[in-house]
């Protein structure tokens, strides 16, 4: 057996076609979707995240702006910037690029952001509404996730899901999300025991662990769907500079039925889920300034 492919960058490219025509749509109408970053301190690959977030919404009609501040920022400083963005009616989305350097509290920032504009779905009311099954802003990676599975033509209703990763990011809603699409879902983590035991029974395995190449062939169910979120620069031998993901794809590939490559796979359907948010709170804003005048 030799897995199907799941191809992020085709199904991106698909869905930020349809984003452009939504986002064009919504300027012709005086309302341009807005996106705003802000990025404290000069980690490289929070840098590279931040510029491609930024070359996506030019691409596709969205408005970016992007606030810079030093390591050593004041977190006053960024909050009060915080607030002039949630007052700001022509900011529809707010993203503040994690991790955020130690004299910062992140649960306090990301709480500051409007719950309306919190794109990025960390507030915790998005993640309670989530866990309700209710209407709520998705984190960009999981949301990515689960538009590859139906894209993929993936049963999610019935299947046995395992998660391997439990982060706020990405583990916990991964999880929420498939059981609100009706799979029977178990989150590992680092301390789970006989992990292979609970990976070998998935219908859909989802690593998000942050090891390189952990997850092996022999830890996969003949056929099953492996969606590997994990983004890993190795460090060491002959593939030493070369990005992977968690599931070491040769091994994997013989024995799943389908399986997202790294880089091209679940990457780009993030960034492609955060320009769509942002959209959604534009077309919100949109609605809401129609009933305001009454037209």
């Amino acid at each position: 057996m030799t897995a199907r492919i799941i191809d992020g960058n085709v199904l991106s490219a698909r869905v930020r076609g349809e984003i452009a025509d939504r986002a064009a749509t919504l300027s012709a109408r005086g309302v341009q979707p807005c996106l705003a970053v802000i990025l404290v301190g000069a980690d490289p690959a929070s840098a590279v995240y931040v510029r491609n977030k930024v070359a996506a919404c030019e691409k596709a009609g969205i408005r970016s702006l992007r606030f810079d501040y030093p390591q050593d920022a004041a977190p006053a400083e960024v909050m009060a910037r915080l607030a002039e963005l949630n007052a700001d009616p022509a900011v529809h989305g707010i993203l503040v690029q994690l991790p955020l350097p130690p004299q910062f509290d992140e649960t306090a920032v990301l709480e500051a952001i409007d719950l309306g504009k919190d794109v990025d779905g960390f507030h915790a009311e998005n993640v309670g509404r989530l866990s309700q099954n209710r209407e709520a802003f998705i984190p960009c990676t999981p949301h990515g996730v689960m538009k590859m599975l139906e894209s993929a033509g993936v049963a999610v209703q019935g299947a046995e899901a395992v998660v391997i990763g439990r982060s706020n990011i990405v583990g916990k809603p991964m999880a929420m999300l498939l059981t609100n699409a009706g799979a029977t879902v178990t989150v590992c983590h680092s301390k789970s025991r006989d992990l292979a035991f609970h990976t070998r029974r998935a219908d859909i395995l989802v690593a998000a662990i942050g090891k390189p190449r952990f997850v092996t062939g022999d830890m996969i169910k003949p056929g099953a769907t492996v969606i590997d979120v994990g983004i890993n620069r190795l460090q060491d031998g002959p593939d030493a500079g070369k990005l992977c993901g968690d599931v070491d794809f040769e091994s994997a590939r013989a024995v799943a039925g389908a399986i997202t490559p790294v880089p091209g796979g679940v990457g780009p359907m993030t960034i492609t889920m955060l320009l769509e948010n942002t959209v959604i709170s534009a077309e919100r804003a949109a609605r809401s300034r129609q009933l305001a005048s009454g037209t």
